[in-house]
């Protein structure tokens, strides 16, 4: 009983998540994604919530992508005249 209540605030928090289009950092998104794991890996699971599960966690990958993608575009290089450039 308590791993079902506790599951469902974190389905509504994914859900209210979702819902504000709040700006993740990387560390709330990994959570979230362990969180949808932990419930696919579920037993009690229908087919559907599967898939709206799979589906939530595709979409915390791409963002996490993008996240990473646009923090190494901002990672400095020293070059050789001991400046700093973006590369």
């Amino acid at each position: 009983m308590f791993r079902k209540n506790m599951m469902k605030k974190q389905e509504e928090r994914m859900d209210e998540v979702k819902e504000e289009k709040k700006e993740l950092t990387l560390e709330e998104s990994f959570t979230l994604l362990d969180q949808l794991a932990e419930k696919l890996e579920s037993r009690d699971i229908s087919l559907e919530e599967s898939l709206r599960l799979y589906k939530q966690g595709m979409e915390l990958l791409k963002d996490c992508s993008e996240k990473i993608d646009t923090v190494e575009k901002k990672i400095l290089q020293v070059n050789e005249n001991g400046e700093f450039r973006e590369f």
